[in-house]
């Protein structure tokens, strides 16, 4: 990591609003956009986050082969190269870094840190080894930094993930691919050797409700079921639902009813289909709630209870049980974002109380110079467009505030000052770009694709510190 060096001011920045970004995934970068894009109020935006690497999700998050999705990196990266726009990594927001130590260096801070908790079930057994959150398992095959290599060694033949909304779905569509099929994403080397010894043969996918209630999309589901050399089976009863038990009436309940006719169709579809023999296989299962992870000194199988939708909609049990067996549980239940020192939080929502972006204290009331965007905003829901809108939102809210927070900070020093005085190193664009470059020429020695990511911090810090 690079130490700090005199923040560098040119005539354009006399008078900016300065403001700090916690946060560089979609939310954050979108937040700075917003900023730079109005001609009302001159800016200077930094966007921090603790990683030497941008782009939070979009690079530890969306699944390796969705790399149409992963593209929006590149409109992020336009971002991050707006002469207003400074990187800021390596820097931990509470970890060294106070507000108190930003409110020295800009007129406003937005919090953008989004919803990296995951949610637990609260069955027996939880906490057995060989069960573990989807997230990790999302974070060791994307490459996070902080996920340990010998974290998954994917000995269980059959496999058990919890959950019906897309992030379930990308993580049984990778247990359920071949090495080859993945070489020419940017999974790290030493990750892609584990998926090849893989020695899983089946994964079940277990959904509390019905198809209909599904929260995974058409392009998501249409990509698991189309997987070469594996089975994807779905129990015909499951799937023997009227389409019309899908309601109208808003907008936005019409468009939820006609994706999840779509999923319906589709799987509908699929269940006439006999299986193959193939390699892997995929089990859908519908009605289908965990009620308990299984076995003593590991994960040895989870106990299923059915369910139906009572008279009024809501899930109940019907006490019948299933037991499947299973090496590995995978949770996938949802996410939820996690509480930020100094800063209000709801522990209901998980999330920070707001009003129109403006962060609010325990009695309601507007605190001065605080925003938020994002999945620390409004919950994890949306996908990677929707935190545009919301960002552009809290910035509507933040520029009404300009005139208010400058005159309430007229003096500000620059950040640089602030972290030699707490003795914090930092990283910056350039050090990325060195790490984008390793990476694609990683990519090329092993002759996979157009990047191949780096894998742990000690292959970052060996290509930051030169």
């Amino acid at each position: 990591m690079t130490s700090s060096e005199p923040d560098q001011q040119g005539p354009e920045d006399t008078g900016a609003l300065r403001v700090a970004v916690i946060g560089s995934g979609p939310a954050g970068v979108y937040t700075a956009d917003a900023l730079t894009r109005q001609q009302r109020v001159p800016v200077r935006v930094d966007v921090m986050d603790r990683l030497p690497t941008p782009y939070g999700l979009v690079r530890y998050g969306v699944a390796p082969d969705h790399t149409k999705t992963k593209g929006v990196a590149g409109a992020l990266r336009r971002v991050l190269e707006h002469p207003a726009v400074r990187f800021v990594g390596g820097v931990e927001f509470g970890a060294g870094l106070t507000r108190a130590d930003l409110a020295r260096s800009y007129h406003g801070v937005v919090y953008a840190t989004g919803a990296a908790v995951d949610r637990r079930m609260d069955v027996p057994g939880e906490d057995l080894p060989g069960s573990v959150a989807a997230t990790d398992f999302v974070n060791w095959y994307c490459g996070h930094p902080d996920s340990e290599l010998a974290r998954f060694v994917l000995d269980a033949e059959e496999t058990v993930v919890v959950g019906a909304g897309n992030v379930a779905l990308d993580v049984a569509r990778i247990l359920a691919k071949t090495a080859d099929e993945l070489r020419h994403t940017d999974i790290p080397q030493p990750v892609l050797d584990v998926l090849a010894a893989s020695r899983v043969r089946t994964v079940h996918l277990l959904s509390r409700r019905g198809p209909l209630q599904a929260k995974f999309t058409a392009p998501e589901l249409r990509d698991l079921l189309a997987l070469p050399g594996v089975d994807v089976l779905v129990s015909a009863d499951q799937v023997d639902v009227d389409p019309a038990a899908v309601g109208t009436g808003t907008h936005e309940l019409r468009m939820v009813a006609r994706a999840a006719r779509t999923n319906l169709r589709l799987l509908q579809e699929h269940a006439r289909r006999a299986p193959e023999g193939r390699r892997r296989t995929v089990r859908l299962h519908f009605w289908a709630r965990p009620q308990e992870i299984l076995g003593e000194d590991r994960v040895r199988g989870v106990r299923v209870e059915h369910t139906r939708l009572d008279e009024g909609g809501r899930l109940v049990g019907t006490g019948r049980t299933t037991d499947l067996d299973a090496g590995m549980v995978l949770r996938s239940v949802g996410y939820a974002g996690a509480p930020l020192p100094g800063v209000p939080f709801d522990t209901r929502g998980n999330t920070v109380p707001q009003e129109d972006g403006r962060v609010l204290d325990e009695e309601g009331r507007v605190v001065r110079g605080d925003y938020v965007a994002g999945w620390i905003k409004r919950g994890a829901t949306g996908v990677i467009g929707t935190n545009k809108s919301d960002a552009a939102g809290t910035v509507r809210a933040l520029l009404q505030d300009a005139p208010a927070l400058r005159e309430a900070a007229p003096a500000l020093v620059p950040l640089e000052q602030v972290l030699d005085e707490r003795g914090i190193t930092h990283s910056d664009y350039d050090d990325w770009l060195r790490i984008d470059a390793a990476e694609a020429r990683q990519a090329s020695e092993l002759e996979r694709g157009e990047r191949v990511k780096l894998h742990g911090w000690d292959a970052y810090r060996k290509v930051v510190d030169g």
